[in-house]
């Protein structure tokens, strides 16, 4: 008989150290995706202090996102960037600055939740004074372009990646903070997003993706450009019939995370991952090279994002007599 209750005893922890183990890994696999993250913040910071953040052109580049927004949008953009314009030097350097102290801020752990939470801040402000929005406002948002703005996609990822006081039960870590129903919907509009903006002119209007690709190559490494200038050439007469080709794949991939099988999952990920491969290549990673690029753009972050979605695997530990129960 006190063999037998010992036996259920240890049955009955078992649920327990199953949940530990999931959780673990969790935690494991959410620190890494942080530790991403954080350098991809640094990385923008090591951009923000190239020369041409510091010259009137970077003012420029940021008025240029307010033509076609409304005028409620459009105006405090260009008071920004006349702001900016007149005190170039110091204001670039104090966004470098935050940049730095949000990577470093995220890659410290006991500053993971201000640092996270000064990004989402950071990121929205971006998105309306440095973005224009993505371009969602004015029709030329295109997922080739880097709709609907990177930036906000560093908000989504702080939001997913935030260390929660308690875990919840989800089968990745996206949705171990909001909740699973609410990290998939938050992927559905991402992606369904995407897809429809496919559909937009600024993406199936003819030559207009070609365009597109050949101008994110302007200034890039030979090697880049050659690669940019190929893909625009073979898309020349190609370039509605591809928008539709890529809003079917963008709605799958919006759709996939539904699927309750997890190899179907996966393979949905793995769609996903290179078809923001692809992106940024079309993007000339973000005009990174050129000298005068702020951030990788959309392409590397939709890689990053499917990885929180990727699903875990449990690491349970058995409690001792487990195997004779």
């Amino acid at each position: 008989m006190a063999g037998y209750a010992a036996q259920v005893r240890a049955v009955g922890r078992l649920p327990d150290a199953s949940l530990a183990g999931e959780a673990q890994t969790a935690a494991g696999v959410r620190r890494k995706l942080q530790l991403a993250l954080a350098g991809i913040w640094l990385l923008d910071a090591i951009l923000q202090f190239q020369a041409f953040m510091f010259s009137k052109g970077f003012a420029q580049m940021l008025a240029g996102t307010a033509p076609g927004n409304p005028w409620f949008i459009a105006d405090p953009i260009n008071w920004t960037a006349r702001i900016i314009s007149e005190h170039g030097t110091a204001a670039n350097a104090v966004f470098a600055l935050i940049q730095v102290l949000i990577g470093l801020g995220i890659a410290l752990r006991p500053t993971t939740r201000i640092a996270l939470g000064t990004s989402i801040g950071w990121a929205v402000a971006v998105w309306w004074f440095g973005e224009g929005f993505g371009g969602v406002l004015n029709g030329v948002a295109s997922p080739v372009n880097g709709a609907p703005g990177a930036v906000i996609i560093y908000a989504l990822l702080a939001v997913l990646l935030w260390p929660p006081r308690r875990e919840r039960p989800a089968s990745f870590v996206a949705g171990r903070f909001t909740g699973q129903a609410v990290a998939k919907t938050l992927w559905l509009v991402l992606w369904g997003s995407l897809a429809y903006m496919a559909l937009w002119p600024a993406t199936r209007a003819p030559k207009a993706l070609s365009g597109m690709i050949s101008g994110a190559g302007s200034g890039e490494p030979g090697w880049l450009a050659s690669a940019d200038n190929h893909l625009a050439s073979f898309l020349v007469s190609r370039g509605p019939v591809t928008g539709v080709v890529l809003a079917v794949v963008l709605a799958v991939i919006a759709v996939g995370v539904f699927i309750p099988q997890p190899p179907a999952v996966k393979a949905v990920l793995w769609l996903a991952i290179v078809t923001a491969a692809a992106l940024w290549l079309a993007e000339g990673l973000g005009g990174m090279l050129t000298g005068s690029g702020t951030d990788p753009n959309s392409g590397l972050l939709l890689a990053l994002l499917a990885l929180c979605y990727w699903p875990l695997v449990s690491r349970s530990h058995p409690a001792p007599g487990s195997e004779a129960a």
